[in-house]
Order: structure tokens, then C-alpha cells, then sequence
């Protein structure tokens, strides 16, 4: 159960962040999209008052299973373990969270935008 738990985690917090990095693009998935980058937000800035800036309950339930396999992840964050894991290179983690922080503003404020634009124009078609 625990390999499984570790595959899935794997390829659910990929792909999440690849569809947080990408949602904006087709006008059918800027509300999941929103949804998605709100949920991520939430995480990493309310939850991580209490937990720590940036924590992610994600991340969290990997790592616990990872060390449950005896398979500890030496990383700070999902993305510098990802860069890891697919590249080899270790990069210093503050060079990681500031492109992370700076992906992640840039894609939110693009789904907001968007999102407010074909509000705008649903609203004009209905008039």
C-alpha cells in the first residue's frame, strides 16, 4: 500500500503542479484552474502560518509515506525534489522557492485576469 500511496502522490503532485503552471491556457479549465491555484494558496500561505510558509499538506503526506518505505526525501520542497529526482542537479533552494514563488504569481494573476475577461465577455452576450 505504501508503494502505491508513493506512485500516486508522485503523479497526482505532478501533474497538479504541471495543471497549476499550465490551467490558464483553455478557457474551459480557468475555473478549476482558479480553484486549483486557490487551494495551493491556501495551503501555502494560511495553513502555512501554522505549519510553516509554503507547507504543503501534499508534500506533507508524500514525505510521511516516503519515510514509512525507508526512502526519506532530502529536499526542502516538491519542486527542488522533482528537479532532483528527473535532472540530478541539486539547486540551491532559495533559487528554487523564488522561481517557484514567481511561476506561481504570474500564473495566478493570469488565471484571475482571464478569468475576470471571460466573465466580462459572457456577461456582454447576455445583454
Amino acid at each position: 500500500m505504501l508503494r502505491f500511496l508513493d506512485y500516486f502522490f508522485l503523479t497526482f503532485h505532478t501533474l497538479f503542479t504541471l495543471f497549476n503552471m499550465t490551467g490558464w491556457l483553455w478557457k474551459k479549465t480557468r475555473k478549476i484552474h482558479l480553484a486549483a491555484m486557490t487551494l495551493t494558496a491556501f495551503s501555502w500561505f494560511i495553513l502555512g502560518i501554522k505549519y510553516g510558509w509554503g507547507y504543503c499538506f501534499c508534500t506533507d503526506w508524500h514525505w510521511q509515506v516516503r519515510e514509512a518505505l525507508g526512502r526519506p526525501i532530502q529536499s526542502d520542497t516538491y519542486i527542488q525534489f522533482l528537479i532532483f529526482d528527473i535532472t540530478g542537479i541539486n539547486l540551491p533552494p532559495l533559487l528554487v522557492d523564488t522561481a517557484t514563488v514567481a511561476v506561481f504569481a504570474v500564473c495566478l494573476v493570469l488565471s484571475i485576469a482571464l478569468n475576470i475577461k471571460d466573465l466580462m465577455a459572457w456577461r456582454a452576450t447576455r445583454e
